[in-house]
């Protein structure tokens, strides 16, 4: 139960409530119904059929929870955390046939190269992708990387890409001589790609890619440049190319995005002695006027570690503070923006889609099996292990 006196649930609105699966519109979504017969969202055996079929498939089954997902999926999850940290759990497991990925897409992938050949990973819900990976499309980031080339600035520019991103894009960093990163050890892998190059193209997030350039490295706002994929040369020119020290892919999270300074002041306004904590995939204006910025397990850590009575507003997925405040009733714990702000695509794997996906393996069917072709997979492990391989990243967690 909600903690009334310490969390203020944000207005609910006719989008939010699509989102959360309390209705839908067939005509514009993709995903809102499974092959077969999926289970509306008020039968009520709902949660006693996932245990049942979890109960079936015992060991056979290993269901990973992001921090981001609704409680009723939660508590299924036989571990919780970041979509690197669950890949790196799964593939702890080897003798677990299924992994059932309560997450997006692209974690799913990740859990897929990470994981063996004999072990069969799931998505409930084919649909729920990532807005941010989406911005991305591999053949966008081949032609910009062609005009890299075109200016013989190939050679001295390292990729670095963000965990939340396609297999492919993560593929295209290894063939080309880079690493991957997550929020947590951005400052590692940037660090490490001005070691190899003068130039980091980093993708697909511009505000990460931003703050960690600018706050932790010590560049300037003007070192970095935006490539827009859908205008010509990316809306920059030769010389603005050769001058960048980062060039900033053109993409972002639609829920960090959406929180603003106004927020931040409101908030500061509203509760005396307020702690502003944010995650750095939020804009950059916004990130300079919190108190503490972070990963999500930074977030989780800095609230477990926070003093009682102490008052926090975090600016990171609506499910997740939601959760924070009820595990610390002893803190005022509120959501930096004032309106809802769920992941949409997160909230697409709701109980039925998960039902729907233990009661078909149970049964020993197979359904939204996520393969990623061999090439791909060698490709995308390469540039994973490179970030393995930073100093103090592989032998530490390293949560997005």
């Amino acid at each position: 139960m909600t903690n009334t006196a310490t969390f203020t649930e944000p207005q609910p609105t006719p989008l939010a409530l699509l989102l959360l699966g309390q209705t839908a519109d067939p005509a514009t979504e993709k995903g809102v119904a499974c092959p077969g017969a999926l289970p509306v969202a008020s039968d009520p055996t709902l949660v006693e059929r996932a245990r049942r079929a979890r109960a079936a498939l015992g060991d056979r089954a290993y269901i990973l929870g992001h921090h981001y997902q609704r409680d009723e999926v939660i508590q299924f999850a036989d571990v919780t955390g970041d979509s690197f940290k669950l890949a790196q759990m799964a593939a702890a497991n080897p003798t677990a046939e299924y992994i059932v990925f309560c997450g997006v897409h692209f974690m799913a992938e990740s859990a897929d190269i990470l994981t063996s050949d004999s072990q069969q990973v799931v998505l409930p819900d084919l649909a729920a992708g990532c807005s941010m990976a989406d911005m991305a499309e591999i053949g966008q980031v081949e032609d910009a990387w062609d005009r890299f080339v075109e200016l013989g600035l190939d050679e001295g520019t390292i990729p670095v890409t963000y965990m939340n991103s396609t297999a492919a894009i993560k593929a295209f960093t290894g063939r080309n001589g880079g690493t991957i990163c997550t929020s947590s050890n951005a400052r590692q892998s940037l660090e490490w790609a001005f070691e190899q190059g003068e130039r980091v193209f980093f993708l697909p997030d511009q505000h990460l890619g931003r703050n960690t350039a600018v706050l932790e490295l010590g560049l300037s706002l003007d070192d970095c440049v935006l490539f827009d994929p859908h205008k010509p040369g990316g809306g920059l020119t030769d010389e603005q190319f050769r001058a960048a020290k980062v060039v900033l892919w053109r993409g972002h999270c639609s829920v960090h995005g959406r929180f603003s300074e106004a927020v931040v002041d409101e908030a500061r306004e509203r509760i005396p002695g307020v702690n502003i904590l944010v995650h750095p995939e939020c804009r950059h204006e916004v990130v300079k006027k919190a108190d503490y910025v972070g990963s999500t397990e930074y977030i989780i850590r800095r609230l477990d570690a926070a003093e009682p009575g102490s008052a926090w507003a975090i600016g990171t997925e609506l499910n997740l503070v939601r959760r924070l405040a009820n595990a610390h009733p002893d803190k005022q714990v509120t959501f930096l923006d004032r309106s809802v702000c769920y992941c949409s695509t997160m909230n697409r794997i709701d109980l039925p889609h998960l039902v729907w996906a233990l009661e078909n393996l149970a049964a020993g069917n197979v359904v939204n099996r996520i393969v990623v072709d061999v090439d791909t997979e060698r490709w995308a492990r390469v540039a994973l292990d490179r970030m393995l391989a930073l100093p103090g990243v592989g032998a530490a967690r390293t949560p997005d």
